[in-house]
């Protein structure tokens, strides 16, 4: 099977993220050309919990930035939320990713010099939010997964798991229906990372759809659907109970 067309059993739910025979071809035509997605068709609904797995250089982080709108493919479509990002240029395309996305990594990826509400807060200026607005709206999020007492810590402050509880309350601080999660647990102890995907599956239940890119098929039992990235194609290996 070289591509996949997955439908949630529910398929009155809307589809937030559609890719159409999705192709991303690296030095196209040179003696260097890397074909890394081929013909991936994937359809995700509102609210599901789904894994993206595969070893490294299998195409997964590939697909990842272009279902986050980091990047273009070489062929075929993207739907995010039902817009097709062909019809936008690049400011268009900025805007849609901090609208539509939120990021988590496995680096966490916050600013040392700033607290963790800052850094929860910080997404908020890119999108002209007022100041006494931002940290409001941070304060909600902190407490939302639950740091609520830890608001005013640097990141070198807060443990691992705290951390990325920082970075989950900033990829969803402008109320995205979308999260990408690549390896948010890599750097995790297992409890920890257990704590961390129990906070995923509570985000899914308040209507988030969340995508997570694991290389861990522990990590991705987890999740409702699993697909597995081979040699750039999708597959979808099991619809999980």
């Amino acid at each position: 099977m070289n591509a996949v067309s997955a439908v949630h059993p529910d398929a009155a739910r809307a589809t937030v993220i559609e890719t159409r025979n999705l192709g991303k071809i690296y030095s196209e035509g040179t003696e260097a050309e890397v074909v890394a997605l081929k013909n991936v068709e994937l359809r995700i609904h509102r609210g599901e919990f789904v894994a993206i797995m595969g070893p490294s250089g299998s195409g997964k982080s590939t697909l990842m930035n272009l279902i986050g709108c980091l990047d273009q493919p070489s062929t075929g479509a993207y739907l995010c939320d039902g817009v097709d990002i062909a019809l936008l240029d690049a400011e268009e395309r900025a805007v849609l990713r901090r609208d539509k996305i939120g990021f988590v990594f496995q680096g966490f990826n916050l600013l040392p010099r700033m607290s963790a509400l800052e850094n929860v807060a910080m997404p908020m200026a890119y999108a002209n939010v007022p100041r006494d607005e931002r940290l409001q709206r941070a304060h909600v999020a902190m407490a939302a997964v639950g740091l609520a007492t830890r608001e005013h810590h640097r990141p070198s402050e807060l443990s691992g798991g705290q951390q990325q509880r920082v970075a989950i309350a900033r990829a969803l601080i402008n109320r995205p229906p979308i999260l990408l999660a690549d390896e948010p647990t890599g750097a995790l102890d297992s409890k920890t990372g257990e704590e961390i995907l129990a906070l995923f599956k509570q985000l899914q239940v308040e209507d988030h759809t969340v995508v997570l890119i694991t290389h861990d098929p522990d990590v991705a039992q987890h999740c409702d659907r699993i697909f597995v990235m081979r040699d750039g194609e999708l597959h979808e290996q099991e619809a999980n109970a």
